[in-house]
């Protein structure tokens, strides 16, 4: 009766959150859809989920006709300089956790005091210095502030600290230099916060939209999340594009979670072990 008890209790779990995943995911998946159909498809009387005449048309469009591809070279450049500043917050982390220097503790809890200041409470201070630096308008003005962040080296220093500190004196007294340790030992086993950061890195860095609208003054200089409203405000009955410049800018968040998702599920094992 126990076993049975638990097999209906198992299946009912399953099924329940397998029709919440579903109901959950049709909006995502309608969109998705959406984008390979024609417009006349889409705006018909009785919608249908699956494309009945599948075309890559509004895609086509969005980059031939719409800067689309201009757009996205931004963001992967904004990406790339926020996964370089990645590395520096973990570097930054590991010398909060691992080394004595003068005015550790104060730095930490400035750094942390930094995390309780509204993004937009810094913004016109920063505007004004990358003004002043002559780097306003231009790719690096708009990725240089989302390089580094509080919350980013906070994280790092807890999970770093966990780090044994005799395989660490024991890799020093083999002659390991620092920079080795740090990448050949620290890294590797910090990888669950790194895929953690990781995505939320990506995710910040691929929305970005407030700042790249304040400082780009040029189109050419636009992010895919700016384009994407553009588009919205220039194509307001052509649905078909917005789905597919919605599905641009949600499709590569999915496949990033789902490469990363094993090691996040790691470090809650981790957490959950200590």
């Amino acid at each position: 009766m126990v076993a049975n008890k638990k097999r209906v209790e198992s299946f009912l779990v399953k099924f329940l959150l397998l029709v919440g995943g579903i109901l959950i995911s049709m909006p995502f998946i309608w969109m998705i859809m959406s984008s390979f159909k024609p417009e006349s498809e889409i705006m018909q009387l009785v919608p249908s989920l699956l494309p009945k005449e599948f075309t890559l048309e509004n895609y086509i469009k969005l980059f031939n006709e719409m800067n689309f591809a201009v757009y996205l070279r931004n963001t992967l450049v904004i990406v790339l300089f926020s996964f370089i500043g990645l590395f520096l917050n973990a570097m930054t982390g590991y010398a909060f956790a691992k080394y004595e220097f003068p005015m550790k503790e104060r730095l930490f809890y400035l750094v942390l005091a930094t995390m309780m200041i509204p993004s937009q409470v810094t913004m016109i201070p920063v505007y004004m210095i990358l003004n002043y630096m002559g780097l306003t308008n231009t790719l690096i003005g708009i990725a240089l502030p989302g390089m580094v962040a509080g919350f980013s080296v906070f994280l790092f220093r807890q999970f770093m600290s966990t780090i044994p500190d005799e395989i660490l004196e024991a890799a020093r007294l083999d002659g390991a230099s620092e920079f080795y340790i740090f990448f050949k030992i620290v890294l590797p086993m910090s990888k669950p916060i790194i895929a953690v950061q990781g995505i939320l890195t990506f995710i910040g860095a691929w929305n970005s939209f407030l700042w790249p609208l304040i400082m780009a003054n040029e189109e050419s200089l636009y992010t895919l999340s700016v384009g994407l409203s553009l588009l919205k405000g220039q194509n307001v009955s052509s649905y078909g594009l917005q789905m597919a410049g919605a599905s641009l800018m949600i499709v590569p968040i999915i496949i990033i979670f789902s490469i990363f998702q094993k090691h996040i599920i790691d470090g809650y094992s981790l957490s959950g072990m200590k």
